[in-house]
């Protein structure tokens, strides 16, 4: 029999793979969890993604574009005149009043990375590129404190379930900010 061409394959895997971990956590991923969940043969899966930490790279890389996707989506941190903390504040909020499920999945994903050293890089580069972003409005210390005080905020959201607080949020970056 012919192999099918099916170029959307490799992304449909890994959809599927932020799927299976969205709804069973990391503990319900495997090769063949996300083969029935992409509806592809449990070959495909090990042929794009050799190892399970392979595929939670290429899953961790997509779902950590969402705060990016929210930060691109208001032209970015480049305009001097907008108030840097409110910014970030405001896009925070809105990021966490978006799809819960795809902000927990994210978190989940990054956080994956203290037990899988292998995603230890992609977690970094998501930190590394929002601090670059904001260097261009701070400097590079205040711009790495900011991402680790949204990561905190997030986090406290996401574990207490309370609901995000946009003033305090606003208030306490624009503590960090000089």
């Amino acid at each position: 029999m012919p192999r099918r061409y099916d170029p959307e394959r490799r992304q449909r895997i890994i959809d599927a793979a932020i799927r299976v971990v969205g709804r069973k956590g990391l503990a319900g991923l495997s090769h063949r969890s996300v083969a029935a969940e992409a509806d592809v043969p449990l070959g495909s899966t090990t042929y794009h993604f050799t190892t399970l930490d392979e595929l939670l790279v290429a899953a961790l890389r997509q779902a950590s574009e969402g705060f990016a996707k929210v930060v691109a989506a208001h032209g970015g941190l480049s305009d001097p005149r907008t108030d840097l903390a409110e910014g970030l504040a405001g896009w925070m909020g809105e990021w966490l009043a978006g799809d819960r499920t795809g902000v927990e999945l994210e978190y989940e994903l990054y956080l994956a990375a203290l037990r899988r050293p292998a995603l230890r890089p992609v977690a970094a580069e998501w930190a590394d590129e929002l601090a670059r972003l904001l260097s261009g409005r701070t400097d590079p210390v205040t711009a790495r404190a900011l991402v680790a005080l949204m990561d905190g905020i997030c986090l406290q959201v996401l574990l207490t379930g309370a609901s995000y607080d946009e003033e305090y949020a606003r208030d306490v970056l624009a503590r960090v900010i000089p």
